[in-house]
Protein backbone atom coordinates (compact mmCIF):
# COMPACT_ATOMS: atom_id res chain seq x y z
CA UNK A 1 0.00 0.00 0.00
CA UNK A 2 0.96 3.51 -0.81
CA UNK A 3 1.06 6.52 1.51
CA UNK A 4 -1.30 8.05 0.01
CA UNK A 5 -3.44 4.48 0.38
CA UNK A 6 -3.19 4.71 3.77
CA UNK A 7 -3.87 7.32 4.35
CA UNK A 8 -7.19 7.51 1.86
CA UNK A 9 -7.75 4.33 4.20
CA UNK A 10 -7.62 6.14 7.11
CA UNK A 11 -10.89 7.81 8.25
CA UNK A 12 -9.70 10.55 10.44
CA UNK A 13 -7.02 12.13 7.85
CA UNK A 14 -8.57 10.51 4.62
CA UNK A 15 -8.47 13.46 2.38
CA UNK A 16 -5.17 14.95 3.86
CA UNK A 17 -2.78 13.54 1.56
CA UNK A 18 -0.84 16.43 -0.21
CA UNK A 19 2.01 15.97 -3.08
CA UNK A 20 6.00 16.44 -1.87
CA UNK A 21 6.23 18.46 1.44
CA UNK A 22 3.18 20.80 0.91
CA UNK A 23 1.15 19.60 4.35
CA UNK A 24 4.08 20.92 6.38
CA UNK A 25 3.66 24.78 4.32
CA UNK A 26 6.31 27.41 5.50
CA UNK A 27 7.67 24.64 7.86
CA UNK A 28 8.77 22.53 4.77
CA UNK A 29 12.13 23.92 5.24
CA UNK A 30 12.43 22.09 8.29
CA UNK A 31 12.94 18.93 6.41
CA UNK A 32 15.92 18.06 3.55
CA UNK A 33 16.13 15.26 1.22
CA UNK A 34 18.88 14.10 -1.23
CA UNK A 35 16.34 12.99 -3.88
CA UNK A 36 13.13 15.26 -4.04
CA UNK A 37 11.88 12.56 -6.73
CA UNK A 38 11.65 10.17 -3.93
CA UNK A 39 9.02 12.10 -1.71
CA UNK A 40 5.98 10.28 -1.55
CA UNK A 41 3.25 12.65 -0.23
CA UNK A 42 3.05 14.21 3.47
CA UNK A 43 0.31 15.11 5.80
CA UNK A 44 -0.50 17.46 8.23
CA UNK A 45 -1.83 15.23 11.22
CA UNK A 46 -3.12 18.06 13.33
CA UNK A 47 -4.86 19.80 11.06
CA UNK A 48 -7.06 16.85 9.99
CA UNK A 49 -7.42 15.63 13.27
CA UNK A 50 -8.31 18.91 15.26
CA UNK A 51 -12.08 18.06 14.99
CA UNK A 52 -11.97 14.69 16.41
CA UNK A 53 -9.46 15.05 19.04
CA UNK A 54 -9.86 18.94 19.84
CA UNK A 55 -8.29 18.03 23.97
CA UNK A 56 -5.76 16.19 22.90
CA UNK A 57 -1.90 16.87 22.66
CA UNK A 58 -2.06 15.89 18.51
CA UNK A 59 1.19 15.12 16.66
CA UNK A 60 1.63 17.30 13.83
CA UNK A 61 3.01 15.92 10.44
CA UNK A 62 3.83 12.94 8.54
CA UNK A 63 5.64 12.77 5.16
CA UNK A 64 6.42 9.22 3.12
CA UNK A 65 10.21 9.46 1.64
CA UNK A 66 11.72 6.35 -0.49
CA UNK A 67 8.83 4.35 0.83
CA UNK A 68 9.43 4.85 4.98
CA UNK A 69 7.30 7.18 6.34
CA UNK A 70 8.28 9.75 9.15
CA UNK A 71 6.60 11.91 11.72
CA UNK A 72 7.40 15.38 12.84
CA UNK A 73 6.56 17.60 15.48
CA UNK A 74 7.55 20.83 15.02
CA UNK A 75 7.62 22.55 18.43
CA UNK A 76 9.98 24.65 20.86
CA UNK A 77 12.36 22.87 22.24
CA UNK A 78 12.71 24.41 25.94
CA UNK A 79 12.11 22.21 29.11
CA UNK A 80 8.88 23.28 30.13
CA UNK A 81 7.81 21.81 26.50
CA UNK A 82 9.45 18.18 26.78
CA UNK A 83 6.18 16.62 28.93
CA UNK A 84 4.18 18.11 25.71
CA UNK A 85 6.09 16.71 23.26
CA UNK A 86 6.22 13.46 24.90
CA UNK A 87 2.43 13.82 25.26
CA UNK A 88 1.79 14.23 21.93
CA UNK A 89 4.68 11.50 20.54
CA UNK A 90 2.16 8.89 23.19
CA UNK A 91 -0.89 10.15 21.22
CA UNK A 92 0.57 9.54 17.79
CA UNK A 93 1.35 6.30 18.34
CA UNK A 94 -2.10 5.23 20.09
CA UNK A 95 -3.54 6.83 17.37
CA UNK A 96 -1.21 4.88 14.82
CA UNK A 97 -2.16 1.60 16.27
CA UNK A 98 -5.67 2.46 17.00
CA UNK A 99 -6.78 4.71 13.94
CA UNK A 100 -4.04 4.80 11.11
CA UNK A 101 -3.06 0.93 11.21
CA UNK A 102 -2.35 1.42 7.40
CA UNK A 103 -0.09 4.78 7.77
CA UNK A 104 1.56 2.66 11.20
CA UNK A 105 2.55 -0.26 9.11
CA UNK A 106 4.95 1.96 6.73
CA UNK A 107 6.55 3.86 9.51
CA UNK A 108 10.84 4.20 8.66
CA UNK A 109 12.07 1.38 9.90
CA UNK A 110 16.04 1.72 8.38
CA UNK A 111 15.90 5.13 10.36
CA UNK A 112 14.52 6.16 13.55
CA UNK A 113 10.35 7.25 12.55
CA UNK A 114 9.53 10.14 14.62
CA UNK A 115 11.35 13.44 14.86
CA UNK A 116 10.69 16.93 17.04
CA UNK A 117 12.32 19.39 14.80
CA UNK A 118 12.51 22.84 17.49
CA UNK A 119 10.94 25.69 15.81
CA UNK A 120 13.15 28.06 17.76
CA UNK A 121 16.37 27.65 19.64
CA UNK A 122 17.34 25.15 22.08
CA UNK A 123 17.21 25.16 25.67
CA UNK A 124 17.15 22.19 27.25
CA UNK A 125 20.01 21.93 29.74
CA UNK A 126 21.61 18.19 29.07
CA UNK A 127 22.14 17.57 32.22
CA UNK A 128 18.93 18.03 32.96
CA UNK A 129 15.80 15.16 33.93
CA UNK A 130 13.56 16.92 30.97
CA UNK A 131 16.59 15.83 28.46
CA UNK A 132 16.63 12.58 29.75
CA UNK A 133 13.12 12.20 29.49
CA UNK A 134 13.39 13.54 25.67
CA UNK A 135 16.45 11.63 24.83
CA UNK A 136 15.04 8.21 26.01
CA UNK A 137 11.91 8.22 23.58
CA UNK A 138 14.15 8.63 21.39
CA UNK A 139 13.25 12.75 20.77
CA UNK A 140 16.21 14.63 20.81
CA UNK A 141 15.38 18.23 18.97
CA UNK A 142 16.92 18.71 16.25
CA UNK A 143 16.96 22.01 13.80
CA UNK A 144 16.32 20.47 10.31
CA UNK A 145 16.13 16.79 9.32
CA UNK A 146 18.31 15.86 6.69
CA UNK A 147 17.41 12.70 4.78
CA UNK A 148 19.82 11.33 2.42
Amino acid sequence: MTFKQAIEATPDVANGFKLGLTALGTLSSKVSVSDTQLLQGSLDIDTCTASKYPNSNRWDYAFAYNDETFFIEVHPANSSEVNTVLKKLQWLKDWLHQKAPEINKLKAKRNFPFYWIQSKGFAIPKTSPQYRAAAGAGLKPIAKLNLN
